[in-house]
């Protein structure tokens, strides 16, 4: 597998090496190896997690407060999504920033986000397969949401998808109202 940095500090994509005959497929998704070369630690494995989503569902962009923070590394197992990673740490020269990793089960790639990145993704077609790794648990006292339709972000989701969020995502704050709020994370150094 290898580990490509993407232009927001602290996010990878990862592509792994797929082996296929007439019986299948067959790769390694997660390595921890692979993990240490390329961020210098172990990854604690705290939790594993699945989301199957209906076409246009979008989910996101979701962080926790830092400490504790939580890095996620995840996939797209079944069908496919938009995978998006938000650079929401206040001093980052990449402040505002996010990219889109179109995930799937035919690249079969991942996507590391570490500690004070926002995620959020959208389902390209029904059934769409998530799972992902979090070096801490889901801890609601710790979790935040910003609004992934904040025209500041200006995301470029698909227009030919209507979005479907829950109540709790269509009513997030922008990333300017969590930042005057001082709820989002610092870079850190």
């Amino acid at each position: 597998m290898t580990w490509e940095a993407l232009s927001i500090g602290g996010a990878f994509v990862i592509k792994p090496r797929q082996f296929s005959d007439q019986r299948g497929t067959f790769l390694e998704w997660f390595q921890e190896s692979e993990y240490v070369d390329a961020l210098g630690a172990k990854f604690s494995l705290a939790q594993a997690n699945c989301s199957v989503s209906a076409r246009g569902v979008l989910r996101g962009i979701h962080f926790a407060d830092v400490p504790p923070g939580q890095a996620k590394y995840v996939t797209c197992v079944n069908g496919s999504i938009l995978d998006v990673v938000v650079d929401i740490r206040i001093g980052s020269v990449t402040y505002g920033c996010w990219e889109m990793i179109r995930l799937d089960a035919v690249d079969r790639c991942a996507v590391y986000v570490s500690e004070g990145l926002g995620h959020a993704f959208m389902a390209l077609e029904d059934n769409a397969t998530v799972i992902y790794l979090t070096n801490q648990p889901y801890s609601p006292t710790h979790e935040h949401e910003i609004n992934p339709l904040d025209p500041s972000l200006a995301i470029d989701w698909p227009t030919d998808i209507a979005p479907i969020l829950s109540e709790k995502d269509s009513t997030a704050p922008t990333l300017a109202a969590m930042a005057e709020a001082g709820k989002l994370p610092y870079l850190m150094r």
